[in-house]
């Protein structure tokens, strides 16, 4: 016996129609439209990496706060060029990692390729060299805690990026099928099997009879 769920029919019928606009009517490509869901269509959107970018945005406020306070215990112990470093280092993780994730949740949910492309090349380029810095420096003061949650975030890194190559390996996969068989469909010319059958139809459907007045009056 199937148990009755608490939630009122207009709710339900709300939630299944944003879950399937979300999940299922994917974007995938450059062009900025939606590709209608047909049954045959592969999934390619990868849920370890989603979870793992779910994980790392209820992280990213914690790191945060914990660098600002490890940063303001250890400033005046530095001496001025470590601190410009740091710094610097600092404000580039945080700004680059807001547009990281919503990269990484646009391009894996959606399957679009360039930003799940620049999700990885954010990630390899540019967190991943500063925080190694920051974490293998030894004129750097580092925390306990400090080094806890950088470890933290470098695992997510390293995670995030393995599962986003395998994903975009996949994408890649599906787009080339699809042009290749886009351009099998339209054929030479832009015309499809079925209108070249059709205009070979038209050609051998000619009589012999207009055929032999069309010759007569050249």
């Amino acid at each position: 016996m199937a148990l009755q769920t608490p939630l009122p029919p207009n709710l339900r019928r709300g939630l299944t129609t944003f879950s399937g606009s979300l999940f299922i009517n994917n974007k995938t490509g450059d062009c900025g439209l939606a590709q209608s869901y047909h049954p045959d269509h592969t999934v390619l959107s990868s849920l370890p990496l989603q979870m793992m970018l779910y994980f790392n945005a209820f992280f990213s406020p914690f790191w945060c706060l914990s660098e600002g306070v490890m940063l303001e215990l250890k400033y005046s112990l530095l001496p001025a060029y470590y601190q410009f470093l740091l710094v610097s280092a600092y404000l580039m993780i945080i700004s680059a990692e807001g547009l990281r994730l919503y990269l990484g949740f646009i391009g894996n949910l959606q399957e679009k390729v360039p930003e799940l492309a620049g999700f990885v090349l954010l990630s390899f380029l540019i967190e991943t060299p500063v925080l190694l810095f920051i974490l293998t420096d030894e004129h750097i003061i580092r925390l306990p805690l400090e080094t806890a949650v950088h470890l933290v975030l470098l695992f997510f890194l390293a995670s995030e990026i393995t599962a986003a190559v395998f994903a975009l390996k996949g994408m890649t996969r599906q787009l080339a099928r699809q042009f290749y068989l886009k351009q099998f469909e339209e054929g030479p010319g832009g015309l499809g099997p079925g209108a070249r059958d059709s205009q070979q139809g038209a050609r051998l459907s000619v009589s012999p009879d207009s055929a032999l007045l069309s010759a007569q009056g050249r």
